[in-house]
């Protein structure tokens, strides 16, 4: 009878013990010894200004939300290899949410349905993905975050389109191939010289998302079309190397260039008349919102499936 209660109480602290590490090994199995939920956000890169606002703004919200917050980030921006390693490793440790700025539209899916399947919900920040494609295999996230990039690009198209009456030969630097925003910032500009066939676009080529690109890139163009006048880069980095080719050209102030992002850098350019303008996204709100969104979906409560982040056309007036 003595053996018979000691496996029942032996029985009885092993289901305790079960329950307690199944309490502790799901969601929520990364919170600190504060008991602060912990948010994953992994960007592109951190090797871009860009990306570093965002992760200050992220960080500034996780300080104010007493939340653990890990960043995490691949040398170079189009690594979508080394990226989904990032993320795989981070589901190893069971964050309460995980944030991601995509390096491409579809690249990432596998990664994001093990976070699916590891019961971590994904927020999507800045890049979206391929909605046709994650419905296809099945993957689910939370909301996405970021700037309307195809109205962006209706504005840096309406932006030159005023300052030429209408009328310029135009060239385009645009962004690494299967990337949304980039691909949404490039539609949104031609939308809008579509309809005015006197801005007539002479070269477009992708520089990547690079400065190095944009300065080899731009100046292969100004090569081949000396009778470009104005440029549409789909990020500042690119704009920024087009404004050093120019340079290098003797072509300074012969070239309207407008830029997307409004970095430190690209402000700066305007403020000297290199660059004419830049249309202005906010990193920094985007990673605040980020965070806000994440613990929001960790304490049970909704989000909308699109977060827009506001954007404007900066130039030196209003700078």
């Amino acid at each position: 009878m003595g053996d018979t209660q000691f496996m029942k109480r032996l029985l009885l602290l092993t289901l305790l013990a079960t329950v307690i590490c199944l309490s502790g090994c799901g969601r929520g199995g990364d919170q600190d010894a504060a008991g602060r939920p912990t948010v994953a956000f992994v960007v592109k890169t951190l090797n871009n200004p860009f990306f570093v606002d965002m992760q200050n703004g992220a960080r500034e919200a996780a300080e104010q939300l007493n939340v653990k917050l890990i960043v995490q980030a691949a040398q170079r921006d189009t690594d979508s290899e080394r990226q989904m390693q990032i993320v795989e490793n981070l589901i190893q440790t069971r964050p309460d949410a995980l944030c991601i700025v995509p390096s491409g539209s579809k690249e990432l899916l596998p990664a994001i349905a093990k976070a699916n399947r590891a019961g971590i919900p994904v927020l999507v920040v800045d890049q979206g993905i391929d909605e046709e494609a994650a419905r296809e295999s099945g993957v689910r996230t939370e909301t996405y975050i970021g700037s309307p990039n195809y109205e962006g690009g209706r504005i840096a198209g309406r932006f030159l389109v005023e300052q030429f009456d209408g009328k310029a030969k135009v060239a385009i630097l645009e962004g690494v191939p299967g990337q949304e925003a980039g691909i949404q910032r490039h539609e949104g500009f031609l939308n809008v010289l579509k309809d005015h066939p006197d801005m007539e676009v002479v070269a477009s080529q992708t520089a990547m998302f690079s400065r190095d690109q944009g300065f080899n890139v731009f100046q292969n163009m100004l090569t081949a079309h000396p009778e470009i006048e104005a440029l549409f880069a789909t990020n500042d980095m690119m704009a920024l190397g087009a404004v050093e080719a120019i340079r290098a050209a003797g072509r300074t102030g012969t070239i309207t260039v407008v830029g997307f992002d409004a970095v430190a850098d690209a402000r700066e350019a305007i403020r000297e008349g290199t660059m004419l303008g830049s249309v202005a996204q906010y990193p920094a709100e985007m990673g605040r919102i980020a965070v806000e969104s994440a613990l929001k979906i960790i304490n049970g409560e909704s989000v909308p499936e699109y977060v827009p982040v506001k954007i404007d056309m900066f130039t030196k007036a209003n700078l």
